[in-house]
């Protein structure tokens, strides 16, 4: 006797691979819903940060200007690095769970890129920025100048997100070669 076989159903010509994992209706519209809220959230912070970063460069107090850069500082560790990380596992568990992909479809991947660069922009330039600033040195820009980057690309994301631009990159290879044949 021979082993059971599995019938596998072949998918249509320019279909988007299946994701690896399924996830049932309510649970990819919680990590939708849960993805969104901490991706707002981020926004949020980084626009509050650039709000406050803009305050103590102007500050005429130094006591006003330290305090202001130790909210900074606590704005980084409570919401910030938190909220950036939620929302790069949020993504990619996004990405991994439906037709999307992680680097299918080049808004998703130019997502991806946005917010590791939201990420190395706080641990480069805005970490060490404050810090320096709470040690008495340091340039008031560049938080400012961080958080503004980081406020940028996240409404671009946010924008990415909402127009879909581009095709998945395999139903552009193939359309690609079909329109040299």
């Amino acid at each position: 006797m021979s082993a059971p076989t599995a019938s596998v159903r072949a998918r249509p010509a320019g279909a988007p691979p299946a994701p690896r994992l399924r996830l049932g209706r309510r649970a990819r519209r919680a990590l939708l819903t849960a993805h969104i809220a901490v991706s707002v959230g981020l926004l949020g912070d980084s626009a509050g940060y650039l709000a406050v970063a803009v305050r103590a460069a102007g500050a005429d107090d130094p006591a006003a200007a330290r305090a202001a850069y130790e909210i900074l500082d606590l704005f980084a560790f409570a919401f910030g690095i938190p909220l950036s990380f939620a929302a790069l596992a949020t993504g990619l568990a996004l990405g991994w769970t439906s037709s999307w992909g992680v680097l299918r479809t080049p808004w998703v991947a130019a997502k991806l890129a946005l917010l590791v660069s939201v990420i190395a922009v706080g641990a480069i330039v805005l970490g060490p920025g404050v810090a320096a600033r709470l040690d008495g040195g340091g340039s008031p820009a560049a938080p400012i100048a961080g958080a503004a980057w980081d406020v940028a690309v996240l409404a671009l994301a946010t924008g990415l997100s909402v127009f879909r631009p581009g095709r998945p990159r395999a139903r552009r290879a193939q359309a690609a070669g079909s329109s040299t044949s």
